[in-house]
């Protein structure tokens, strides 16, 4: 276990090195100059030039890198071109409400698609593994921004007990928190639960037909004892996985439902800068979802052990 460990984490090295080249590289192809967005298309070119030269953006491009590069490793995400603040602690201010709106997410996929996915498994070819079957399409086929849309008509405006956008810390106003939540988390968890649903009957499916099910059922073992103890249990890997890779995914900042519901995670600070032309900031959300995503991959597999001890990690 300790070197496998030791070896993804040095394996984290080249990964975000590639990543930091991406992010740093692919920034400087929008259209547009930070500092003519700053300063306006009206600004004399000295004090456009003069913002220019403050900024380093008149160094080459390898110079540039190195130093960036060189300040992160020390731990310096540089300032915003934009509001002049830190990278770092704004990138953290933003992970928090982008985290918290992950686990809400999350947990409604795993309350609706667990429950189904068994149910559509063990009863296949039934009214009920049709209807969880097509419920799923429908959720995979359904873009979040329209359900989005759709929520905020249907219990924002016609229905109006919840807030159509916004956010408040949950150490202020956790009732109110919780308020803000609900309509954005069930945007996403329905996306999530599509496929975790689709997963967890296959998986099922698969794990249903293995031989120590059938000994389980021929020794009069209750269905439910041999369906949640025994199949499940074995089925839980392939779900974990997917569950890991949708987590890094959210973590990274779901875009479009963080701007549609005002909310202020990485995906919407991330848009924000992207339009503000915020080097900086683009360039330290890449890099801070990049080693999210692969920590968080990480885990996983030492999760595995913990799910089947049959699996060991070399």
């Amino acid at each position: 276990m300790g070197g496998f460990l030791l070896s993804r984490v040095m394996s984290l090295v080249p990964i975000l090195l590639g990543t930091s080249l991406v992010a740093f590289f692919l920034v400087r192809l929008i259209p547009g100059d930070p500092a003519i967005a700053l300063l306006g298309l009206e600004a004399d070119p000295r004090s456009i030039a003069a913002l220019r030269t403050q900024l380093a953006l008149d160094q080459p491009l390898v110079f540039q890198y190195l130093t960036w590069l060189g300040r992160i490793l020390t731990g310096d995400f540089g300032r915003s071109i934009q509001g002049g603040r830190e990278v770092f602690p704004l990138l953290l201010s933003a992970l928090g409400p982008t985290a918290l709106l992950s686990l809400a997410s999350i947990l409604i996929s795993l309350a609706i698609a667990v429950p189904a996915g068994i149910v559509a498994a063990t009863r296949r070819n039934t009214m009920a593994d049709y209807g969880a079957s097509f419920a799923a399409l429908c959720g995979l086929s359904m873009p979040s921004f329209w359900l989005g849309v759709l929520l905020i008509l249907t219990f924002s405006i016609y229905i109006p007990i919840l807030p159509a956008s916004g956010y408040v810390s949950p150490l202020l106003d956790p009732l109110g928190f919780l308020r803000f939540l609900v309509l954005p988390a069930l945007t996403l968890g329905a996306a999530l639960a599509a496929a975790t649903m689709r997963m967890t009957r296959a998986t099922m499916l698969e794990v249903l037909r293995a031989d120590y099910v059938r000994t389980a059922r021929a020794k009069g073992v209750p269905a439910r004892v041999v369906v949640w103890r025994h199949a499940f249990r074995n089925a839980q890997i392939p779900i974990v996985t997917l569950l890991g890779i949708q987590m890094g995914q959210l973590l990274g900042g779901v875009v479009i439902t963080e701007t549609v519901f005002s909310w202020p995670g990485i995906g919407k600070l991330t848009v924000d800068a992207i339009f503000a032309r915020d080097y900086p900031v683009v360039q330290g959300a890449v890099l801070l979802t990049a080693t999210l995503f692969v920590l968080i991959n990480l885990i996983t597999d030492v999760i595995y052990t913990i799910i089947d001890p049959r699996v060991r990690l070399a």
